[in-house]
């Protein structure tokens, strides 16, 4: 597998069918060649990952201005059904992340559906990202994509802060914490019998860390179960609202058991972003 830039216009062609093969998208949802071009002309980069001369995934971003400060931002990371599960999906992020470094940037921003377990794991434990605000249907209420079927398009805005000692060491494979030290944490939502979403408000004045815990597969719940995948969306979505609003901030993920993963949201959001 070769991570390399995708200059050419024959490789930015394959990105349109990559986008539908991995999200499920319409042709109206599609991001097209002539946008690819312009925003990389403009300083976007455009990274891909290669088995011979096929794209099989893709980070594509470009630079912004967020909460005052110039950022780079990652739109999108994907990777073809057929070959996830090899770490193709951190390969690219590492690159772009020393992309973005070449260019001077010390900060980039991105977001992802907080119920999707995996993207957590990789956006959060493995690469050290922190989160501290929650967009609602930040896309629209839905999508041609099933990924948006029943319960929208909510996503946590997440900082990835290049430099700092926490994205070394997660980086570099440091773990935070030992999952023990989570046993007696408390969970605002976990997952109670049968797979049910259950919500145990504390408040959030206390100042201890909390746990915001998500099923093991979202998707698998809005084929199966929609009303769940709601319920699970609307106690999640009330969830991070109120503890950001509280001046707590996502610290870590962890993969519990085969069932479920949570969230770390520790207080002090000051401290996290300096």
């Amino acid at each position: 597998m070769q991570i390399q830039q995708i200059d050419s216009i024959a490789q930015m062609k394959q990105l349109e069918k990559l986008q539908q093969d991995v999200w499920g998208w319409s042709d109206l949802d599609t991001t097209p060649l002539m946008d690819f071009i312009i925003l990389k002309e403009l300083g976007g980069t455009l990274i891909g990952a290669f088995e011979d001369e096929r794209l099989v995934g893709f980070s594509f971003g470009f630079p912004g201005y967020d909460e005052g400060q110039i950022v780079f931002h990652s739109h999108m990371l994907a990777v073809h059904p057929s070959y996830r599960g090899g770490g193709i999906g951190l390969q690219l992020k590492l690159a772009q992340r020393l992309a973005a470094l070449d260019r001077g940037f010390q900060r980039i921003t991105w977001t992802f559906d907080p119920l999707q377990s995996t993207n957590a794991h990789l956006n959060v434990h493995k690469l050290g990202v922190v989160a501290h605000r929650y967009r609602v249907n930040f896309y629209g209420e839905q999508s041609s994509s099933t990924l948006h079927r029943h319960i929208g398009t909510d996503r946590l805005w997440v900082d990835w802060l290049l430099e700092t000692k926490r994205v070394r060491d997660r980086i570099e494979g440091h773990d935070s914490c030992a999952p023990s030290t989570y046993d007696e944490v408390q969970r605002l939502i976990r997952v109670g019998t049968n797979g049910a979403v259950v919500s145990d408000p504390v408040d959030p004045h206390s100042r201890s860390n909390v746990l915001i815990e998500i099923p093991a597969n979202i998707s698998l719940l809005q084929q199966e179960s929609p009303d769940a995948a709601v319920a699970w969306r609307e106690a999640t979505r009330a969830a991070f609202i109120d503890a950001f609003a509280a001046g707590y901030i996502v610290d870590d993920f962890l993969r519990t058991d085969s069932e479920s993963g949570c969230y770390l949201l520790v207080p002090g959001r000051d401290n996290e972003l300096d």
